[in-house]
């Protein structure tokens, strides 16, 4: 079996490779290209939305400072070389220091990178290395890295998220989490300062800029602050390499530039006034982590008294009292939220917790359902199937605990595990896996595993030896009495031989029946 997958996906990666060649549209070198501009694009759009909801969703107290940003990455990618892409810019309600791209030229800033600036030529440096990500298919030969390493199959695969919602994302929305989160190489973060660098100079900014900001960030990496070297630095490790390489292509380029610290500071002024109530959201989500819910209901109350109008603040209020019990208050503080901020999945889904406590079975469904064409999460889809359950409706149950149990979670876990109980005695052989073979002494051996969420019992086996013409040479009916641990497997002789192996064309095993341990 292994050889003819590897002859049948020799002939593929030699197909790809042939059609594939192409010019990279920043260095212009040749390099191998399996995903299309168009897809590029398509991979862009589709993961634009879900990524920015797993960074906390769109930062929107402050509309002109987004106009601000997207002003100055429209003016940077007009003079990039893909200036055709559909370039999109927007400012995330993200504490943590950090920029990052998708194919097709969606880029995001966090509100917590654009405190730690200190003029429009360093932001303008920070952009215009992310378009240079998105430009030079940065991202997309990551991809076209994971389709070579599965070729047999043509999947395309990245690295996985390390966010704290990367364990409960499902379905395709852990992509875009997927590729924000990878660490880009050496050669792509020279790459991306070089040629972002050049992006700036033609845009009329100095481009010194760029050594002063990566100078800061070797500071910064060196001082070891936890929030840059979680945020920023995670994917886009600096160097003093990097400063060097960026001195000598500054020291080639012409001199001066607009720096604009001025305008700068006067866009941030009410990121800057409001620093303190982002800081106390912040311990609020780390003492909630600790149960310590007063506390937490106390930093949101200073928050929303210093700006009234971010939704974090009374999401966090929402927060703190749902772990204190008081589900009706906390619905209250919910509604407020998604009063300020309805295109943030995380108030739905926590005011479809809170509705499901109360017993409005019909409100749940909605915000649930809500928060989930937002961003999926085997959260929302394990409620929706309890809820689905009492209803009566099994189908429905079973597709949404079908969806939670994709995750690798205690709750995509409890999914799996509700699937087990519905779905199991009926279709055992969904969930427990054969294996045949013969011993030394010719008699046919059976191996079961478990992969179900739940121990089982009582499985009932039909285990049959065909010839070379296809009759039966033997067959037997085998019980597998257990109990058998999730994840774990067995293996059992049977009464079947001895048999010659020449003589045998195949050896069939039939899960019958299966009984829950429970």
């Amino acid at each position: 079996m292994r050889k003819s997958t590897l002859l049948f996906a020799a002939p593929i990666l030699l197909l790809l490779l042939l059609s594939g060649c192409a010019t990279n549209p920043v260095t212009g070198q040749k390099e191998l290209a399996l995903i299309p501009e168009s897809m590029e694009i398509s991979l862009g759009e589709e993961n634009y939305s879900p990524t920015q909801q797993t960074q906390g969703g769109q930062y929107n107290v402050d509309a002109a400072l987004t106009e601000y940003v997207n002003g100055i990455g429209q003016k940077l990618a007009k003079v990039s070389d893909r200036p055709n892409l559909p370039y999109e810019f927007v400012v995330l309600n993200n504490s943590e220091p950090n920029a990052w791209a998708l194919p097709g030229g969606k880029i995001a800033v966090n509100r917590g990178l654009l405190t730690e600036l200190e003029n429009e030529a360093e932001l303008a440096a920070v952009i215009g290395h992310e378009i240079v990500h998105a430009a030079a298919r940065h991202g997309a030969k990551s991809m076209e890295r994971g389709m070579l390493l599965q070729v047999g199959v043509i999947a395309v695969g990245v690295a996985a998220s390390d966010h704290e919602l990367s364990d409960v994302i499902v379905g395709g929305a852990a992509l875009g989490a997927g590729l924000v989160a990878q660490k880009y190489s050496r050669g792509a973060e020279l790459e991306s300062d070089h040629y972002g660098i050049k992006y700036m100079a033609k845009a009329g900014y100095d481009p010194y800029a760029a050594v002063t900001l990566q100078e800061k960030f070797v500071k910064l990496a060196g001082e070891r602050r936890v929030n840059w070297l979680e945020g920023l630095f995670a994917s886009h490790p600096p160097s003093q390499e990097r400063v060097e390489a960026n001195k000598k292509l500054a020291a080639e380029l012409p001199k001066g530039g607009f720096l604009g610290r001025e305008e700068y500071q006067k866009r941030i002024a009410h990121l800057k006034k409001t620093e303190t109530a982002y800081k106390q959201l912040d311990e609020g989500r780390q003492v909630l982590e600790k149960n310590d819910h007063a506390k937490a209901l106390k930093l949101a109350e200073q928050a929303i008294a210093v700006e009234p109008r971010e939704a974090m603040f009374h999401g966090l209020k929402g927060d703190a009292l749902f772990q204190r019990g008081d589900f009706a208050s906390a619905r209250s503080a919910y509604d407020q939220a998604i009063a300020r901020n309805g295109g943030f999945f995380q108030f739905w889904l926590q005011r479809g917790l809170v509705r499901e406590k109360l017993g409005d079975a019909s409100g749940a469904r909605t915000d649930l359902e809500k928060s989930n064409t937002l961003l999926p999460t085997a959260v929302a889809h394990n409620s929706l199937g309890k809820l689905a359950l009492n209803a009566g409706d099994r189908s429905g149950a079973m597709q949404h605990f079908t969806a939670a149990s994709e995750s690798d979670s205690g709750v995509g876990r409890e999914a799996a595990a509700q699937l087990a109980r519905l779905d199991l005695p009926s279709n055992p052989g969904r969930y427990l896996a054969t294996d045949s073979g013969l011993d030394r002494n010719g008699r046919v051996v059976v191996a079961l595993k478990n992969n179900a969420a739940l121990a089982v019992r009582d499985v009932q086996l039909r285990v049959r030896v065909f010839d070379q013409s296809g009759r039966v040479l033997g067959q037997q009916q085998l019980r597998i009495a257990g109990p058998l641990a999730a994840g774990r497997s067995v293996q059992q002789t049977t009464g079947i031989g001895p048999v010659d192996p020449k003589t045998i064309k195949g050896i069939e095993v039939t899960v019958q029946g299966a009984r829950l341990a429970e």
